[in-house]
């Protein structure tokens, strides 16, 4: 079996993972491995923007709404985390080369359901790719950082509630051993748990599994998000997801009749529920969707890749309606962590949608995930920095613990991904059995 030893090991190549490698000191190694290719997160795939303070005005106003949307089970601690940073968060997307829309040359902002004001930046209709690929094009320049494709991770190896590192799997289906001082789990959602889902289908929530196996503390892994409108297609696969920034522009939603049956800028928890009662009540798989009130200006200047898809599906939103049904979107809860990102592990921070900080509650606010996984991925890797100087030298015994991990590994390893699953849903279940 290959060994690896590095400094940090991320797990994960998504815009958490990427702004977390961008913050490591420089004289440290940064390991990076993703379970697809580098560009397969669903940070690659957000539409809509990435929430920021206007200024000191909005601070009230952002706080409530991010309270409201999270029905008040938010940790405040971390939303008033999260909102102080938003600033300078924006500044250094900006100076990594993020394109944000501008109006007269100032930044333009837009507004999403269950904002009560514009405070929402986007390039366009795909914010997440303008971001993450500009993160990824950065995290590529650095001497100190080195990212493997097609490796998944296995399992953890510990001693005394201390992280030592992985065992992973590569594409070539050999096991590879990585010794870290560091741990930082960025795996991404779980939408690949769910028949219908605007995530990856890889994306199964492996890390919330192989942290229960080992005593990690877990928190609200039953609050998952669905968004409600997705392009209702009879095909297989990832549903395409139609920004909730449409509807914030004014876009309305529809019955079987024609008639408009919902607030659309409802939060999504309670949006999704009116949908699912009129498919009910229609009898359809579906409610439609009306752009046409938007503006062909709009709608191509705003939405041109909503705009081709649904165009490739045969709807021309320019003066078409579309058909539209919810499905799993985001993941709340999550490995629980405190303001630093850090687990209840020695050694292990959980970054991005694998973490739960408390700063959505039982419900996200729109927007508001970019902001959160760049902001608690940033504190990860200073936490680690500060403590670097004052932590020991790597375990010893991290070649005889691997070995151990490899043999029950061995066991199991042909049904291990479905294992896996099956752990993960029946926690959420367990957890949604226990409220």
């Amino acid at each position: 079996m290959e060994m690896k030893n590095t400094d940090i090991l991320i797990v994960g190549t998504g815009a958490s993972g990427l702004f977390a490698a961008l913050h490591i000191p420089e004289n440290l190694q940064v390991l990076m491995i993703t379970k697809g290719q580098v560009k397969e997160s669903d940070s690659f795939l957000a539409q809509g923007g990435i929430c920021v303070l206007r200024d000191e005005e909005d601070y009230d106003s952002f706080m409530e709404d991010t309270l409201k949307a999270g029905h008040y089970e938010n940790r405040r601690e971390s939303v008033d985390i999260m909102i102080r940073s938003s600033r300078n968060v924006i500044r250094e997307l900006i100076e990594y080369g993020v394109d944000f829309a501008r109006k007269d040359g100032e930044l333009d902002y837009t507004r999403e359901g269950c904002h009560s004001k514009p405070r929402i930046l986007f390039h366009e209709d795909i914010t997440g790719e303008e971001i993450t690929s500009k993160l990824l094009k950065a995290v590529q320049a650095l001497p100190n950082v080195e990212i493997l494709e097609q490796v998944t991770m296995l399992d953890m190896i510990e001693k005394e509630n201390t992280c030592l590192g992985i065992i992973a799997k590569t594409e070539e289906g050999e096991h590879l051993g990585i010794q870290a001082r560091y741990t930082i789990f960025a795996t991404g959602g779980i939408g690949g748990l769910y028949r219908h889902s605007t995530n990856y289908p890889h994306l199964t929530g492996d890390a919330l599994a192989v942290a229960m196996r080992h005593g990690v503390e877990l928190e609200h892994i039953d609050y998952i998000q669905i968004h409600p409108t997705t392009l209702y297609s009879q095909k297989p696969g990832r549903r395409f997801l139609i920004s909730e920034s449409v509807r914030g522009e004014g876009a309305k939603l529809y019955n079987a009749k024609g008639e408009r049956f919902a607030n659309e800028v409802l939060p999504r928890d309670l949006l999704t529920a009116k949908i699912q009662e009129q498919m009910k009540k229609d009898g359809k798989p579906y409610v439609w969707l009306d752009m046409t009130v938007l503006g062909e200006k709009v709608i191509l200047n705003h939405f041109p890749h909503i705009y081709e898809r649904c165009l490739e599906e045969g709807y021309d939103v320019t003066k078409d309606w579309i058909p539209v049904v919810p499905a799993q979107h985001y993941f709340m809860g999550g490995i629980h962590v405190d303001s630093s990102s850090k687990t209840t592990m020695e050694h292990l921070y959980a970054v991005g949608e694998t973490s739960c900080n408390g700063v959505h509650g039982a419900n996200r606010l729109a927007s508001n995930s970019l902001l959160e996984s760049l902001v608690f991925a940033q504190r990860a890797a200073q936490d680690i920095g500060e403590k670097w100087q004052s932590e020991g030298e790597q375990e010893k015994d991290f070649a005889e613990l691997l070995q151990k991990t490899e043999k029950c590994i061995c066991k199991q390893e042909k049904n291990l991904a479905d294992t896996y699953k099956q752990e993960v849903l029946g926690e959420i279940e367990r957890e949604r059995q226990a409220k």
